[in-house]
């Protein structure tokens, strides 16, 4: 059980938890996409050292979330803070210093094809720092061999199977030692052995590390293997943010449909439908 278990368990507001043991907090985030409103009111909070799994159906809005995790995107509304520091009121110079202490592994590794594997892991030291050439290569062979990938750093991409290649995207997500380790779909596309190996890859980086970890996935074996809280979203809002019992025990029949995967009936209005075809209605 992870240290902060029993803190999940107890139900205390993690807002009212002192800034240092708050590693995200988001508050009342509203986004459109044209007039489209995408995410309602979303507040939520990470707390330092844990492990919260985003999930939901396709269209849920979690992609649009972490992209705004990421300050890849302007709310309409609402504050984000990362690491106390409200992300769309600081500077820019500010915000790049921030991100620094913020690791991302891609759901697709996004590797350059034309670097080697070391090469990949050393960009964001070339970025970010004046360190010398060998002490780069010698942190990130220190990364690969985190990440049980010692002696490939002379690879190329091209020469990694799929999992390898999502190994290699966590080693240069934590080159710089992040304090927050956000992940796209961890998980994705690999076969049941090698997903849980990156499921145990991420719960002892976080461990072994002591960040915080934002997962973003709709692989339920994973999010229960790793999740400490889970928070579900659901057409731009959030049903629940909880333990992964609490969450597999919910009464709610949306987070049910979700974790049993049933198909959502909904009645056709014949009337309704004519109206959204000849008017371009939504």
């Amino acid at each position: 059980m992870s240290p902060i278990s029993n803190q999940r368990a107890s139900g205390s507001d993690p807002f009212s938890r002192p800034v240092e043991e708050v590693a995200v907090s988001v508050r009342d985030l509203v986004t459109h996409y044209g007039d489209r409103k995408i995410l309602k009111d979303i507040s939520l909070a990470v707390r330092a050292g844990e492990i919260l799994v985003i999930m939901g159906g396709s269209g849920s809005g979690k992609t649009t979330l972490l992209n705004h995790l990421l300050g890849l995107l302007q709310p309409t509304s609402g504050s984000i803070r990362i690491l106390g520091q409200d992300i769309n009121a600081i500077a820019k110079r500010d915000l790049s210093r921030l991100r620094q202490k913020i690791g991302v592994a891609f759901q697709g590794g996004a590797l350059f094809s034309s670097m080697t594997v070391g090469e990949n892991i050393m960009l964001p030291l070339r970025e970010h720092t004046d360190l010398a050439v060998s002490t780069m290569e010698i942190m990130a062979r220190l990364k690969l061999e985190v990440v049980d990938l010692a002696g490939f750093e002379n690879l190329m991409p091209a020469e990694l199977s799929g999992g390898m290649i999502k190994r290699a995207a966590f080693a240069r997500a934590i080159i710089m030692d992040p304090k927050i380790l956000f992940c796209d779909e961890p998980s994705a596309g690999l076969d049941p052995v090698v997903a849980a190996a990156i499921d145990e890859l991420i719960l002892r980086l976080r461990d072994a590390m002591g960040m915080s970890v934002v997962v973003v996935t709709h692989e339920l074996e994973s999010a229960f293997k790793i999740a400490d809280r889970i928070c579900v979203l659901d057409r731009g809002t959030i049903l629940a943010i909880d333990t992964v019992e609490n969450i597999r025990r919910s009464d709610n029949e949306r987070i049910q449909d979700l974790l049993n995967r049933r198909i959502e009936r909904t009645e056709l209005d014949p009337e309704e439908y004519l109206r959204r075809l000849t008017e371009g209605g939504t």
